[in-house]
């Protein structure tokens, strides 16, 4: 199977191509990269006034199979992130049961091959159930094909735990994911504490429930020399502590979500839930110091977190609902939106955040589209406003603050090994 994209914009951050290109593919590989290829295909892509770039990565997202399906399944959740331009994905441990074994990345794994339009690397958990009481197998599962451990959604609180954890999971060869949450400051916090959280009488979470358990997880990297990765982080003193790591030379990066440089905690117009999620949205601060931490390289990758809910449960109010908001079909458009159009960042430092950069924290082959690589692409029209519409969306989750906003970027195609795994109404 031979696939020519041509006329495009290419833009691969890992090369330094920026410019109008034409890319060559067989059997899955990018085999060319040049201008007027006398090449004949199986299938031509014509992407005049678009742009093409390595498939975006996703090191955070939910897809809740097995144990919740009717959030989202392995199958709905590849679709989704097709959609929204990614070609890999990282799925967190917290299902039911929890990704916690070799035999749950195994079948995690068997799922990916049966099911899946994108790529898997599962994170496995970095304690059995997620309970907080036993190391998992963390080797077992490194083999077993594991990217990564993480307690996604809680943090391992007992330190001694952790710190063994992060041992074995440099011997592994494995990166450590931190979701920085105190679980003993957090209380029944569901708002970023500040004066909204009182208009609205809502219970607050802290900007210190967030930067103790970073600070710590920092200098447990130091101590033990794992890598360690921030997941969504968001606040000042976060972007400032993972500085100081990066200044003392320590293996250690850092994400930040769509819906945490977009909106801060002011713009929650009611007790809608859609504006609920963990962490919170932050003050304009905060959202100030993200962007600015993207914009001085501070912050490597720009995630999703995408986390579907049921509408039954979305519908509830910020007291009753469940945490997290969908991400994978919006990621893109909100970042070219709010980042490029700005002026924040270039459009090459955006397509690096989404590619380049996830690829080198797990140490990919990945987010390039150099010569002998795995043809993972997507193609994306930057040209026109339009308006978000969560109806569309192929998650099972609706449940996004984002719906009707007008954004910038629309993915028109994404192939993955090659082939073409999503592909935009507008182009059929």
């Amino acid at each position: 199977m031979t696939v020519l994209i041509k006329n495009g914009h290419v833009l691969d951050p890992s090369t330094g191509i920026d410019g109008i290109r034409e890319i060559y593919i067989k059997d899955g590989i990018i085999i060319t990269v040049g201008s007027e290829l006398n090449v004949t295909a199986d299938k031509v892509i014509d992407a005049s006034g678009l742009y093409v770039m390595p498939g975006f990565i996703d090191l955070h997202v939910h897809l809740r199979e097995p144990g919740f399906e009717y959030k989202e399944t392995i199958k709905s959740g590849c679709a989704a992130a097709a959609r929204g331009g990614f070609t890999t994905i990282c799925p967190m441990p917290n299902t039911k049961p929890a990704i916690d074994s070799k035999e749950m990345i195994e079948w995690l794994k068997k799922k990916e091959r049966e099911e899946a339009l994108v790529n898997i690397l599962p994170i496995g958990a970095v304690t059995k159930g997620q309970m907080g009481e036993e190391l998992s197998e963390i080797a077992e599962m490194a083999m077993a094909g594991a990217a990564a451990i993480s307690e996604d959604g809680k943090s391992v609180m007992s330190t001694s735990l952790y710190r063994e954890g992060m041992i074995k999971a440099k011997e592994a060869g494995i990166p450590v994911f931190a979701h920085c949450e105190d679980k003993n400051l957090v209380g029944n916090g569901v708002i970023n504490e500040s004066s909204k959280a009182r208009e609205l009488n809502l219970p607050g979470i802290s900007n210190a429930v967030e930067d103790i358990i970073a600070i710590r997880d920092i200098l447990l990297a130091k101590e033990t020399g794992v890598r360690l990765h921030l997941c969504h982080c968001s606040t000042k003193d976060s972007v400032a502590f993972l500085k100081w790591a990066k200044e003392e030379g320590l293996p250690v990066t850092g994400e930040v979500c769509p819906h945490h440089f977009t909106l801060t905690d002011e713009d929650i117009p009611c007790d809608d839930s859609n504006y609920k999620m963990n962490p919170p949205l932050r003050s304009k601060a905060d959202v100030e110091a993200l962007k600015e931490g993207l914009k001085n390289g501070i912050l490597d990758v720009i995630a999703t977190d995408h986390a579907p809910h049921s509408k039954e449960e979305k519908d509830k109010s910020f007291l009753q609902a469940p945490f997290g908001i969908v991400g994978l079909e919006t990621a893109f458009a909100l970042s070219y939106t709010e980042l490029v159009e700005t002026g924040v960042l270039s459009f090459s430092e955006l397509v690096g955040k989404l590619s380049t950069n996830p690829a080198d924290v797990l140490g990919l082959n990945r987010g390039s589209l150099k010569e002998g690589w795995t043809a993972d692409i997507v193609i994306a029209d930057t040209s026109e406003w339009y308006r978000i519409d969560k109806e569309k969306f192929v998650s099972f989750g609706k449940n996004t603050p984002f719906h009707d906003r007008r954004v910038k970027g629309r993915i028109m195609y994404t192939l993955v090994d090659g082939q073409i795994v999503y592909k935009a109404e507008e182009q059929q």
